[in-house]
């Protein structure tokens, strides 16, 4: 893809307000379909757009999130840079495949929590379980979204670009309070721990994702659990969590910022009755983990 035409498609995908990461992955998978077709992407035919998908489904055997990726990429581009209709595009359905998550018991989750070896990863991870954040959610927050008199994390920009408030369980705010005077940073919760003269305190971003990841990993093998899980299986464990003691599923979809009650219904195989006191659940499961 030219520069022009790629700088246009990215322009576009701004306009529509698209992540970051979006954007990258929509861009990605245009330029992967020019090089497969060694031209030019607003040149490639209908036709060539098909043997296109089949190539990756037949030939490649992409995964049907990568499919999905390059469909929904080169859509976009074709309706929305080339502002063209293409005729494959009406019919190329990627296979959805429903996998139930990898679950953490509550006693399993409290082994991994506890194995964590380095203070700042280990908090990260417990207001991980405690809140149901998603890595980025967590590693973003920021000493003012802390609403300590309300009992609330206050996330920003989540998945789709909307904030909500999550319930923090108490004895979280006292972890997150002791942990912020270990470094004073006046705006991340969980700064960089930078190289040379920059130190924590004055850090000008958050800790990188890979640590966190790579400190869970070995902390469930130092746990000895044997699932094949990762740091979002503790957004699903807590999610499953509450279901079991009878959080109603709508109160959990708002807790985890889901759009659809579809998303939320993954964890429905454990269904349990509504119950009043959520926060009081909330702080009885964190409890018997923390």
């Amino acid at each position: 893809m030219t520069s022009p035409l790629r700088e246009r498609f990215r322009q576009d995908l701004q306009l529509a307000g698209l992540a970051e990461k979006t954007q990258e992955a929509y861009v990605g998978a245009v330029a992967q379909l020019a090089a497969h077709a060694h031209k030019s992407p607003d040149k490639i035919t209908d036709e060539e757009l098909r043997d296109y998908f089949l190539h990756l489904r037949n030939v490649k055997k992409a995964s049907s999130s990568t499919a999905r990726i390059a469909l929904c990429g080169i859509k976009r581009f074709v309706e929305t840079t080339l502002r063209r209709s293409w005729t494959t595009l009406e019919f190329v359905r990627p296979p959805r495949k429903k996998r139930l998550p990898a679950i953490l018991s509550l006693e399993e989750a409290r082994r991994a929590l506890a194995a964590v070896e380095l203070l700042r990863f280990r908090v990260c991870l417990r207001i991980l379980y405690s809140c149901g954040l998603r890595l980025g959610e967590g590693l973003g927050l920021q000493v003012h979204d802390v609403d300590s008199g309300r009992g609330l994390l206050h996330i920003r920009d989540g998945k789709g670009g909307k904030d909500r408030y999550v319930p923090v369980p108490e004895k979280m705010l006292v972890e997150l309070r002791a942990f912020w005077r270990t470094h004073r940073n006046p705006v991340f919760l969980f700064p960089a721990p930078e190289r040379g003269a920059v130190a924590m305190p004055v850090a000008k971003r958050p800790m990188n994702r890979t640590g966190v990841q790579a400190a869970f990993q070995k902390a469930v093998s130092d746990a000895g659990i044997h699932k094949h899980v990762s740091v979002h299986t503790l957004r699903h464990s807590y999610a499953t969590h509450l279901l079991e003691a009878g959080v109603n599923q709508r109160v959990i979809q708002g807790i985890l910022g889901h759009s659809s009650p579809e998303t939320t219904a993954i964890y429905t195989h454990l269904t349990m009755p509504s119950t009043a006191g959520v926060t009081k659940i909330i702080e009885g499961i964190v409890a018997k983990v923390l």
